[in-house]
């Protein structure tokens, strides 16, 4: 089992729970897991060609999977994966 942490903005989508414990064996298993129990979650996280979304960013045990190998990352027991969305904005 890995622990999903979910940012309150999809909490909606799982029924209001901040953290979901799936079994999966890399990060895209991961995902669909988390679609079959959340219909609509994985087109918030995906695009239409099946890649992270641009403005979604997501974290293996504090690392951004971009500099592991995508969502192709192998999982192992224990391990934790924060759904963080991009926050764009600043003053001018």
């Amino acid at each position: 089992m890995i622990t999903i942490r979910v940012p309150t903005p999809l909490r909606r989508i799982t029924n209001g729970q901040g953290e979901v414990q799936v079994e999966a064996n890399n990060i895209r298993e991961a995902i669909e897991k988390l679609e079959e129990l959340y219909p609509g979650f994985k087109e918030r996280l995906l695009d239409e060609q099946g890649e992270v979304r641009k403005f979604v960013n997501l974290y293996l045990n504090d690392e951004d999977i971009r500099f592991l190998q995508g969502l192709d990352t192998q999982l192992k027991e224990g391990d934790v994966l924060s759904i963080v969305p991009a926050i764009a904005g600043g003053q001018r």
